[in-house]
């Protein structure tokens, strides 16, 4: 709520200043012009009471909430954007308490009349030039505070990106010539001013303020700039005692990925505690929990983490996350939290509007890969410690990049073994093609090894690979640091019991039909079996290579025909 009228306040006085701007621009073509728009369009809208309510209020609605939001904030650690805007529009109701008393409060309290560009542009690049400058960095200062706030806002839309451009086009248009407009008429108001009877004629018919109402709106004037700044000083103040008074009631720890944390205060928000680290987080709407790139999922104290607010519910319903899926802009943890940002730092506003990705979750059909070292264990017998872990490290470096080199991932080492997932970024067609090229790939990258081993090795090290895709459940599982991207299921299983069936069939790989089916295969005749399967009631049709290298050679740019394979039984 108090977003939404920030918002709305904010909007109400864009209106305002946008009417104003390109009336100022009229001066490129006449002050009469100018002066015509003033009284016949601009003020008799804005003197209108309803919307004097709307503009007066607007103005104290958003500035208290300005200073709110500046208490709010744990840290001022802020992008450079963020900082401008923040600048600007703190220093804006200062430099414009001049024009204000000198026009609004003048006319409605101290009974002058005095609302006429003439008047106005006399006073500010005759009498007093130096404010006319000044007035027109006030100018410029609210349009660059209110288009920054407009451009957060806007950003996240999907269409902003299309219309950026001519929105930046506006931005820059608009303020100009209205700074082009009032240069133009003070211009002419300083040649005709030279006049004397020009003078005398031109406020004639104006009731200007006397010396002692000129000093009255003087001492007005600096009360309220005082005012502005106190407020503002204030704030930083009581963030300050309010800082020393809570690190000496504790402190709580985020960590994050790599072994990274940092302590802050109760109630610093993520994204906050991550710029106080210096830790990139990517963050659209500048951490208004609006754009969703800030997301993060909490790997402990879970339950103890503060409930979700309205804005960060509906973001959330939005990309579908799931319950360990946060804002890092909307939580404060009260106690030790340990989190993961979802988005790279480089994120865009599109990225906020994909779901929550595979990691949380999710039902897929993908290719999973076993692979084990046959006879391992006689391997390492009567050797050191530190060889059998120097042998196992250069064989899961060599698998490992296979995996990867095809584009799979590498799931977990288990004790001499590995599993692989294809297929968890694209399609199952193309993850079962990937893992194909991978036992290949590990099968040529083995006898490069055994080579460079020879002189470790009595015998060259064998493998057995078993392939099969099917439908699996894919999530980051585990407990604390100990947890990862993993895969369970029925496939899982059966992947696992076809890497087995390697030592019984005395082969190197072997690989369900499912699976080079779904690659689109043409293979020349192979030797096929049929397996039985725990809680399958079919029995499940396989391939048996002896070796891996018997695959056709696999390229992106022939990427495999269709299947057609001739199928011959042992």
């Amino acid at each position: 709520m108090i977003r939404r009228i920030r918002l709305t306040a904010g909007l109400v006085m864009l209106a305002y200043v946008t009417m104003h701007l390109l009336n100022h621009a009229l001066g490129l073509v006449s002050i009469p012009a100018m002066g015509w728009t003033l009284t016949q369009i601009v003020f008799p809208i804005w003197s209108l009471r309803v919307m004097q309510v709307a503009l007066y209020g607007s103005f104290f609605a958003h500035y208290a909430l300005a200073l709110w939001a500046l208490w709010q904030r744990q840290t001022l650690r802020l992008r450079g954007s963020e900082y401008l805007q923040l600048v600007l529009g703190f220093s804006l109701p200062i430099l414009v308490a001049a024009h204000v008393v000198g026009t609004r409060i003048s006319d409605s309290f101290f009974g002058t009349q005095d609302l006429y560009y003439r008047w106005v542009l006399y006073r500010l690049f005759v009498a007093a030039p130096l404010n006319g400058y000044l007035q027109l960095a006030a100018l410029v200062i609210a349009w660059a505070h209110a288009m920054i706030g407009l451009h957060f806002w806007l950003r996240i839309r999907p269409w902003y990106a299309r219309w950026r451009e001519y929105a930046l086009v506006g931005a820059v248009v608009v303020p100009l010539l209205s700074v082009l407009g009032t240069i133009e008429a003070g211009r002419q108001i300083a040649a005709l001013a030279a006049d004397p009877a020009w003078r005398a004629a031109a406020f004639a018919e104006m009731i200007v303020p006397t010396p002692e109402i000129a000093r009255s709106l003087e001492m007005i004037t600096v009360t309220l700039m005082w005012f502005f700044a106190l407020a503002v000083a204030a704030v930083l103040a009581a963030r300050a005692a309010r800082r020393i008074w809570r690190r000496r009631h504790g402190l709580i720890r985020i960590s994050y990925p790599n072994g990274r944390f940092i302590d802050v205060v109760r109630g610093t928000s993520v994204l906050e505690a991550s710029r106080l680290a210096r830790i990139p987080h990517a963050s659209i709407c500048g951490g208004r929990g609006r754009c969703s790139t800030c997301r993060v999922r909490v790997r402990a104290a879970y339950p103890g983490l503060p409930p979700l607010g309205e804005d960060e519910r509906r973001v959330l319903a939005r990309i579908r996350a799931t319950p360990n899926v946060r804002l890092a802009c909307q939580l404060r943890p009260q106690i030790e939290v340990q989190v993961t940002p979802l988005l790279p730092p480089f994120a865009q506003a599109q990225d906020g509007l994909a779901r929550v990705d595979v990691a949380h979750g999710s039902e897929r059909e993908i290719a999973i890969m076993f692979v084990d070292i046959r006879g391992f264990t006689a391997l390492s017998e009567g050797r050191l410690p530190y060889d059998v872990v120097f042998i196992l490290n250069r064989y899961f470096s060599a698998m490992g990049r296979a995996v990867e080199s095809a584009g799979g991932r590498v799931d977990k080492f288990l004790g001499d073994g590995i599993m692989a997932l294809f297929g968890l970024e694209e399609d199952a067609a193309s993850g079962c093609r990937a893992a194909l090229a991978a036992a290949r790939l590990m099968s040529e990258r083995l006898i490069e090894l055994n080579q460079s081993l020879r002189a470790e090795l009595a015998e060259p090290l064998r493998i057995g690979i078993g392939l099969h895709a099917g439908p699996a459940i894919v999530g980051e599982m585990g407990y604390g640091n100990v947890s990862a991207l993993t895969a369970i299921g029925d496939a899982v299983n059966t992947a696992s019991r076809l890497e087995g069936l390697t030592k019984e069939y005395a082969a190197e790989l072997v690989v369900s039909l499912e699976v080079i089916a779904r690659a689109g295969l043409d293979l020349p005749a192979f030797r096929r079996e049929e397996i039985e399967i725990r809680g399958r009631r079919e029995k499940l049709a396989v391939a048996v290579f002896a070796s891996a290298q018997e695959l056709p050679g696999m390229t992106e740019e022939a990427p495999l025909g269709l299947a057609s394979a001739t199928i011959s039984s042992a």
